[in-house]
Order: structure tokens, then sequence, then C-alpha cells
């Protein structure tokens, strides 16, 4: 089994490459660090000549502006053209669990053209949605952070390890395309702002996290429900408390 990783040297991309080496699979590293621009079209027929599937964990340098748009349409065109021409059996691509709902924020939106080319491409393809991965946490904080402290609301969340983002992508690549959207999470269910308190203190980061209800997410007002998964498929077996301990001691 043959998978081509695009966005190998990315926080998913290199953990899925373990992965999947891990799996038995012969695996193409591509991203612009190994020579490969999904963009540009730099290397991307090469890296996916006689691949069965690929895995496209590629991402948008930004979040905030129509960047991210112009980086998810030429990207997933150029893919998905290229996969065409050198007949891929498979793709898989990974997404975020709300991003239907989330379409007010540019990113949010970018996303969605990326899903609809996907499945507007009719071929054998598996979307990934996945809850917000542990390791972004300390970048939620980031943004909601202001002069008072940091202001989150107390929208529900079940956020997963990168680790066991990548084993799933794994097991989806080694298995025949579903030709529908998949979700993934993690077994525990948080308050946005309770988490973040987790790990502020962790940090020992004395800067209050506020409650507030009208706190937006990357631009767009949550419900309680916004993040969650609606129909969920695969529960990532890292507990936070326990990635939480390790990434202190490491």
């Amino acid at each position: 089994m043959k998978v081509t990783v695009m966005g190998a040297s990315g926080r998913i991309g290199t953990r899925l490459v373990e992965s999947l080496r891990q799996a038995g699979a012969e695996v193409v590293l591509a991203s612009p660090t190994f020579g490969v621009n999904s963009v540009t079209r730099e290397g991307l027929r090469t890296s996916l000549t006689g691949a069965n599937a690929v895995i496209d964990v590629t991402n948008a340098a930004s979040f905030g502006d129509n960047s991210a748009l112009e980086f998810f349409r030429t990207s997933t065109r150029n893919l998905l053209a290229a996969s065409a021409d050198s007949g891929v059996g498979h793709y898989l691509a990974l997404s975020i669990v709300g991003t239907p709902r989330l379409v007010e924020s540019d990113y949010f939106r970018a996303k969605m053209v990326q899903e609809n080319l996907i499945k507007a491409a009719r071929r054998p393809y598996t979307l990934v949605h996945s809850t917000q991965f542990f390791e972004f946490i300390s970048g939620v904080i980031d943004m909601a952070a202001g002069d008072d402290g940091i202001r989150l609301p107390s929208a529900s969340v079940r956020p997963i390890a990168a680790d066991d983002v990548a084993e799933v992508l794994t097991r989806l690549a080694l298995e025949p395309p579903v030709n529908d959207t998949v979700e993934i999470a993690g077994p525990e269910q948080f308050a946005l702002d309770e988490i973040a308190r987790m790990l502020v203190a962790a940090n020992e980061d004395m800067r209050p996290v506020i409650t507030d209800e009208t706190a937006r997410y990357y631009g767009v007002e949550l419900n309680d429900d916004t993040l969650l998964p609606l129909h969920l498929a695969h529960v990532g077996p890292i507990r936070f408390e326990d990635w939480l301990n390790q990434s202190m001691a490491s």
C-alpha cells in the first residue's frame, strides 16, 4: 500500500507518516519542505505516481483573511486533478467538526469550499471531521487573550490528541473509501473555558480565564453544541489529563 501524505511536515503530517509506516505502508512525504507544493504544483504529480491513497492534511498559513480561501481552493483543485491523472483510488482529507456551522468565519468558510470541491469531484473519498486537537487549545487561548484576561464561552468541546487523529487517518487510509464524512473526537467532554483553565493552570499562567458567552471563537458566536460531533464514529483513547501530564514532562 503506497500512501502520499500531503502536508507531511505539519503537526498531524509528521505523526501520520510515522503511524502509516508502523502499519506497513509505503509513505511518500509531500510538502514544500520536501519539494512538493500543492499550490504551485511543483513536484505534485511525481509525489502521487503509483499511490493508492493520498491524505490531505495541508493547512493555510492564515486563519483570519481571504488567503485561506485562496489556499484551500487552489490546493484542493490541484490535488484532485493530479490524483485523478495518477489514478489514485482514495482521497482522504482532514477537516473540522462543526465546519458547516462555522462558515461566518473566513477560515471555516474556506474549509467548507475545500470539502465541497472534494465531494463534487466524483472521486472516491473520505472526509474526516475532527474536533479540536489538545495541541491546538493553546492557540485558542492566545486568540481569546485580552487586557483583562482570557475570555471564552462555556461551549462544549470533545478535544482529541493529535496522535489519535493520525491513528484514525492511518486506519481509514488502509480501508476502502466511504464516500462520506467520518467524525472523530476525544473520550471526554469539557466546557471550552474549563479546559482553557486547566491548561493555563498547568503552565502556571496567571492570566484569569473569564467565562463570557458572547466571546467569539475565530469570529463566530458559539452555541453549546457548535463544536460537538453530530454522528460520532471514532473516539480517540487518550484522555486530556494523560496528554497534559506527558506534555508537561517532555
